[in-house]
């Protein structure tokens, strides 16, 4: 096993350094590692020793600029009327430092280069060259899901060209709504604003953008009803989306219960958790082309005859992995449950009570089966229904599979991602910068509708009709750390829905401006905007919160709304390499504040937590709080805080210690209940046999060996352990 350090050395406020002593009238120009000339920089060979210095907590800019300085010199010196190369000029820093005595500094410089060395060796090996410098994981993750390849798998973009290729592709569809729209320059916006990693759409619309392919969505909801004719028509549909890149949501509760009579053939029905099954088996068969994981949601009402077996249809843990599961409740469940009431069951086929079951009996089932296997979840189907902006077309059954979109049979959505830790500035959020995002988000994800290649024809009638989109956040826990306020605290969840009330505002205002310039979505009248005293909007919904999963490892900031995983952990990055990674706010921190060690980082990776460590300032472990130091109480609080401000639904996943009783797993279920959360999802830690991350001294089903270190999956960026989340 190869284990190395990652870390990154970070510009301070004296990067602001202009270098006006520095003549580099003999030396122009400098060679980089891939051949290409471009002109010589002094300010650059300023910001790397300065970086250097702040890495071991030495001194201030000024000994930078006077090092700089001399490096300059040698370099006019020993390359007059030629032209150095990077690694020339960098052997001359190495050299000035020595001589100045500054050996601690050299050796973070020295250590520095080697990692650069490394990170390209290893983007090398893998083909590609990473034209915007992202991390190993990230060059990683685009090498196996995003960047385009021909058909001997050898990589055809770079990062920049997959942003560009993306950007092109949903500006161009501009003109066919505004012919006197200046393509080039919104082109240019798009590309800036993912260049930039300020906003990331959903993986289809990076992955197949400007392909042949050209499906950009991610969640889908497709309707079952009650023959094999519709049963196995839904298959086919699912199979060609997984195919595209995109995730399924089903409620089976339209079909009939097990043992119920089938009058065509006079046998007897094998009921809804059986066709899961099938499905289960098609989605592994299919593996979405290689480039994603298929992914399900099955919702089940409470009032369904089978609803026993569906809730428990996890007990074998190698059943249903391509599914997340969830019991679709209303607020007469949830009445009963507090008051010992039953909840009559109805056959679908009849539409008569077949039956009864008391309620609390059954939520303790639900809940006993979720702290056991994290699984089932709950779907709050009238809190979602309240919410629902086209009534008049029908209720919601279902959801996509991690549940931040409520949809509508056939419904399809398209999701976009702001991140957060990117609208931090001194110590406060950069309102101006947070509205420009969102107005971009919101014309970017509308041109996605525009430019979309619907996979069935059904999805793009009523998809185009209502025009849903969904922008959504990460790298909250991240902008929380820069701001200095603790995810568990009062003060987070203030922020939370003071951000997001402010992102709701402008979102609703772009959509408003868009329906000025464009038309309302279709199906307005009979909808809840349709109202004299409302604005009329170009999208039925305009916000949602996913998980993110591997658009905020491109990002590189925390998942999503959830907490920071971990700060210091190993990461499986491919077989036998695997990498040493701290969180970037926390090491800037550490060296800042004179603790940074790698001891110190491999102690945190053991321990998993800041918690009782004692080189390490109090009120930095109040600040930087990983899942493990976060009571679930504050999980759902942080959920419904945002749920507040957005009209689709948010994806959170409580994380519990192994520890967690039943009873912490019954009082998230109400509390999510309670403070109008659309759904709830809890995972306990070890619950199922194979995870994504593990902790020191726990044992992995992959390998029958204790882990020293937290070690994740290359892919995983926090939120859901076992991986059923790859959105």
């Amino acid at each position: 096993m190869q284990v190395r350090l990652v870390i990154h050395l970070r510009c301070s406020k004296q990067d602001k350094f202009t270098v006006n002593s520095m003549s580099s009238e003999k030396v122009s120009q400098i060679r980089k590692r891939d051949g290409t000339i471009v002109t010589f920089e002094p300010k650059i060979i300023y910001n790397a020793i300065n970086k250097a210095l702040i890495a071991t907590n030495t001194e201030d800019g000024k000994v930078a600029e006077e090092f700089a300085e001399q490096v300059v010199q040698m370099v006019k010196t020993r390359f007059a009327g030629k032209i150095p190369t990077v690694e020339d000029v960098q052997d001359i820093v190495e050299e000035v430092l020595m001589v100045r005595g500054y050996s601690a500094v050299a050796k973070a410089y020295i250590l520095y280069r080697k990692q650069r060395t490394d990170m390209r060796k290893f983007k090398k090996h893998i083909g590609i060259r990473d034209d915007l410098k992202l991390s190993v994981n990230a060059a990683r993750v685009l090498e196996q899901r995003y960047l385009l390849k021909d058909e001997s798998s050898q990589v055809l973009e770079t990062p920049s060209q997959l942003f560009r290729r993306v950007a092109r592709t949903i500006a161009g569809i501009e003109r066919d709504l505004n012919q006197a729209a200046d393509v080039k320059s919104l082109e240019e916006e798009f590309y800036g604003l993912m260049s930039s990693l300020d906003f990331l759409p959903n993986s289809p619309t990076l992955m197949n953008a400007g392909t042949a392919i050209g499906q950009l969505s991610a969640c889908f909801v497709l309707p079952i009803e009650d023959s094999i004719i519709d049963i196995f028509g839904a298959l086919t549909n699912m199979a060609i989306i997984h195919q595209s890149g995109g995730g399924t949501g089903f409620s089976f509760s339209n079909l009939r219960p097990k043992g119920d009579l089938v009058r065509s053939t006079k046998g007897i029905a094998s009921g809804p958790v059986s066709f899961m099954r099938i499905f289960d088996t098609a989605t592994e068969i299919i593996k979405q082309g290689g480039r994603r994981r298929g992914a399900n949601m099955g919702i089940l009402r409470a009032d369904h005859p089978d609803i026993l077996e569906f809730v428990l249809s996890k007990n074998n843990k190698a059943s249903l992995q391509n599914f997340n599961i969830s019991v679709g409740v209303t607020d007469q469940f949830m009445q009963a449950v507090s008051n010992g009431g039953a909840q009559p069951l109805i056959n679908p086929r009849t539409g008569r009570e077949s039956g009864s079951i008391r309620a609390d009996k059954l939520f303790d089932t639900i809940i006993n089966q979720a702290w056991r296997t994290g699984e089932p979840g709950m779907i709050f189907l009238d809190r979602i229904n309240r919410d629902n902006p086209t009534p008049q077309l029908g209720r919601i059954e279902a959801t996509n599979p991690c549940g931040e979109l409520p949809l509508l049979p056939y419904e399809s959505c398209n999701l976009g991602s702001i991140n957060l830790s990117r609208m931090v500035a001194g110590y406060q959020i950069d309102w101006a910068k947070l509205s420009r995002v969102v107005n971009l988000g919101i014309h970017f994800l509308d041109n996605v509708i525009e430019a979309n290649k619907f996979p069935i024809a059904e999805v793009e009638k009523i998809t185009r009709a209502n025009r849903k989109i969904g922008l959504g956040v990460m790298g909250f826990a991240d902008a929380l750390t820069r701001l200095m306020i603790p995810y568990n605290s009062e003060e987070a969840l203030e922020m939370a829905e003071r951000i997001m009330s402010f992102i709701s505002q402008e979102a609703n205002k772009a959509s408003e401006r868009l329906a000025s310039e464009r038309g309302a979505f279709p199906n307005l009248s009979g909808s809840i905007h349709d109202q004299a005293d409302r604005p009329k909007l170009r999208n039925a919904t305009v916000l949602s919160i996913a998980p993110t999963g591997t658009i905020s490892i491109l990002a590189g900031c925390s998942s999503g709304i959830e907490p920071i995983f971990a700060l210091s952990f190993i990461r499986n990055v491919m077989q036998g390499t695997q990498l040493l990674e701290i969180n970037p706010l926390f090491e800037q921190v550490a060296h800042e504040q004179g603790f940074f060690s790698q001891e110190l980082m491999e102690k945190v990776a053991k321990q998993g937590t800041l918690k009782g460590i004692d080189e390490i300032p109090k009120e930095v472990q109040k600040v930087f709080v990983t899942d493990w130091d976060i009571a679930p109480h504050w999980h759902v609080r942080m959920q419904a805080a945002f749920q507040k401000y957005v009209d689709n639904s948010v994806s959170k996943t409580v994380n519990l210690p192994a520890e967690a009783t039943i009873e912490n797993v019954r009082q998230a279920y109400l509390l999510a209940n309670e403070l109008g959360c659309k759904g709830i999802t809890i995972y306990r830690y070890g619950s199922k046999g194979k995870q994504v991350l593990y902790l020191a001294g726990h044992a992995s089903q992959e390998a029958n060996e204790q882990k020293r270190y937290m070690t994740v999956q290359s892919e995983y960026s926090g939120g859901c352990l076992h991986g059923t989340c790859p959105f």
